[in-house]
């Protein structure tokens, strides 16, 4: 199965338009096997960060990214979940990427 169709079983379905957003930033990968779904996921998820960390005026146009964001981190945790002994080490990996991100933001 490729990470395409993994994220076309899941229930409840996203709806649509974030749906086209998540297979646009996805890209690629959607091809991949789903194997690779936690490190795709959490790929697409830092390179979305780095692009909203790289605009930081932005405003509501960025919603659709922040949401995509969020779906895509839950997507790493949700097929994590299905070898529970590499949770924490998911878990752990993702919150260090999503922190270097956050600390690199000029205040």
């Amino acid at each position: 199965m490729t990470i395409g169709a993994w994220l076309d079983a899941r229930q409840p379905a996203p709806p649509e338009n974030l749906s086209a957003h998540l297979r646009r930033v996805l890209g690629a990968s959607l091809e991949k096997p789903e194997r690779e779904t936690v490190a795709r996921c959490l790929d697409a998820v830092e390179t979305l960060l780095i692009s909203l960390r790289d605009y930081p005026e932005a405003g509501r146009e960025v919603a659709l990214d922040l949401l995509a964001a969020d779906a895509l981190i839950t997507y790493a945790f949700e097929a994590a979940a299905e070898d529970p002994l590499t949770l924490a080490e998911v878990a752990q990996g993702a919150m260090w990427r999503v922190g270097t991100v956050a600390a690199e933001l000029e205040l």
